[in-house]
């Protein structure tokens, strides 16, 4: 059976107890106080805490397709309290206390996602597992454990961060190479896509209107044009992410990335007696060309890793099941855990993500003009959409609040490079991570030559 338009052939989409086709508007409404555009994660995120703050906003939410339709319905499930960007500000002296209270806010965020999932009743197989990082090479501990030390030396405890030796590593994950792991609590396994549809689902109960499959064309200061009609808004909100390229006036504010996953049959408990997850931990270790996993609530393991950048930033409705790079992703999942070698594969998906050309999330907002967006999230944005969403709250209804003084506020990022130079330089990305991270599974030491000329693209 062919799938249907609205449906992004993500493993979260299919297992949903219905998907019911979107209604296209005949018409709009002539004006609303706010426009969001885009009915994503930060989205949605961003109208909830608004219409906490402020009940008597009218707040409006278009969208090309349906509900959770990009990364925020498809990705890995990840409600992580980190964020891309932090590691730099740590590393600066001169930043290193405010990297710090990103970092704090982003453990929060992990916490504060659970207790609207709690109070609103939102069913979205939230377990607060935490994530362990292995070491796949041996090499790979040393800097990792100096990693654990660094975060304590900046006062977080062994509650926050902790090195796990060997022994104790496989006891929480039995991969084919564990050298000790790192860990950390301060993330949740989820269902993305029940967490964006009971969203929504609660924002319309708020009041908010969302209309799907009304695409925006773009947008000025005081409206948005979409297929359907004009709308006036005093304030005009992007929430983008990966499809901003789509907005003729946004062209190379966002690249969009590629991230391809597979999800296994579910596993009988003697095959999860012997991988471990008992806790739906979340895994991954430290390649550069980024793999990520976890144990869903019946029991599959859904696995991703990065795809690629397509010229041009196209952007593909849905990657097909027969994507090559579905091939990497499922053989890396094979390789990660041997004793999956017989195991059927049920589902291969992909879609694309967002990343700025600072590679790091950014909350902006114009008082003047009532223009304001965020986004940028790398791939990680599960939590990281959650926090924005509530800067963005408190900037628009003028809140100053501890949030309003992160790094992220005015973080604007330039414009990706025209092609074909963003496409070389996605794809040297690609290229030199690779080779990276065959040289140090080949060597067992670093790869200075390959690993210096990734680091100096990816800044």
């Amino acid at each position: 059976m062919p799938i249907a338009t609205h449906d992004n052939g993500s493993f979260w989409f299919d297992s949903l107890e219905s998907l019911p086709e979107p209604d296209k508007p005949t018409s709009l409404p002539r004006a609303t106080d706010v426009a969001i555009i885009g009915a994503g994660f930060t989205g949605l995120w961003t109208a909830y805490y608004l219409k906490q703050r402020r009940p008597d906003l009218s707040i409006a939410i278009f969208e090309a397709v349906t509900v959770g339709y990009g990364a925020s319905g498809r990705n890995g499930g990840w409600c992580m309290g980190f964020a891309m960007g932090i590691e730099d500000l740590l590393a600066s002296p001169e930043t290193r206390q405010v990297g710090i209270q990103v970092l704090r806010a982003m453990h929060e965020t992990v916490d504060e996602v659970g207790r609207v999932c709690q109070a609103e009743n939102i069913d979205c197989h939230y377990q607060k597992g935490g994530t362990l990082t292995v070491a796949t090479l041996p090499f790979r501990a040393k800097s990792m454990r100096d990693r654990v030390e660094r975060f304590h030396s900046m006062g977080f405890s062994e509650d926050d961060y902790r090195w796990l030796p060997t022994s104790e590593a496989k006891r929480h994950i039995n991969c084919a190479s564990n050298h000790g792991a790192s860990y950390t609590p301060h993330c949740a396994a989820i269902h993305p896509a029940r967490l964006v549809k009971g969203l929504a689902e609660r924002v319309r109960g708020l009041g908010v209107a969302i209309h799907e499959l009304t695409p925006v064309i773009n947008f000025e200061p005081g409206r948005i044009h979409t297929e359907v009609g004009s709308v006036d808004a005093s304030i005009v909100l992007r929430a983008t992410e990966g499809y901003t390229d789509s907005l003729s006036n946004q062209k190379r504010r966002v690249m969009p990335l590629y991230s391809m996953m597979v999800a296994t049959e579910p596993l009988e408990r003697e095959m999860w007696e012997e991988i471990g997850l008992t806790q739906r931990e979340t895994f991954g270790d430290t390649r550069r060309v980024v793999i990520y996993g976890q144990r869903t609530l019946d029991d599959r393991l859904a696995f991703g890793g990065r795809g690629t950048y397509y010229f041009g930033s196209e952007r593909k409705p849905r990657i097909s099941p027969e994507d090559p790079m579905l091939n990497i992703v499922e053989q890396n999942l094979r390789d990660f855990f041997p004793m999956l070698h017989d195991t059927e594969i049920t589902h291969r998906w992909g879609g694309l993500m967002g990343v700025a050309r600072h590679w790091r999330p950014s909350v902006l907002f114009d008082r003047e003009t009532g223009l304001g967006s965020a986004g940028g999230y790398v791939g990680e944005g599960v939590a990281a959409s959650n926090l924005a969403g509530r800067i963005l709250s408190d900037l628009v209804t003028g809140e100053k609040s501890d949030l309003t003084r992160l790094p992220w506020v005015g973080d604007r990022a330039e414009r990706w490079e025209r092609e074909p130079l963003r496409w070389a330089g996605a794809k040297a990305i690609r290229f030199f991570g690779d080779r990276a991270d065959r040289k140090e599974r080949d060597s067992n030491a670093p790869s200075k030559l390959w690993g210096g000329l990734f680091d100096r693209l990816v800044g």
